[in-house]
């Protein structure tokens, strides 16, 4: 299945966590940090069929995101758009190449990173 660019229509962050020193007292102090910005993405909320499923699962899955390809994506990361977060909960690369598209499996809240 070809990804069509007119299908990526929303543009998110993907951040890491971050261990910087504050400046005043010297401690770590953990932060979060973009990885990649402005990247293409096509974000899906799960429909309530899929929702309920996951939630019978005891999923907490709430959205699905698709971008492209990437090397580099882990699941202590999160997906920032308009403010929301995203959490990922793992990376499914396509099932023809594995290297077009990723789509990613996603609660919403804040991340602690583990």
């Amino acid at each position: 299945m070809a990804l069509s660019a007119g299908r990526l229509r929303h543009r998110v962050d993907i951040q890491k966590r971050d261990q910087v020193q504050d400046e005043d007292s010297g401690a770590m102090v953990t932060t979060w940090v973009t990885e990649w910005a402005n990247v293409p993405a096509a974000i899906e909320p799960l429909s309530v069929r899929e929702f309920i499923q996951s939630q019978a699962n005891q999923s907490e899955i709430s959205a699905r995101i698709t971008i492209r390809y990437r090397e580099g994506l882990v699941a202590t990361m999160r997906i920032v758009h308009k403010g929301r977060i995203y959490n990922p909960k793992g990376f499914l690369q396509d099932p023809d190449s594995g290297l077009e598209y990723v789509t990613i499996p996603c609660s919403e809240g804040v991340n602690d990173g583990e």
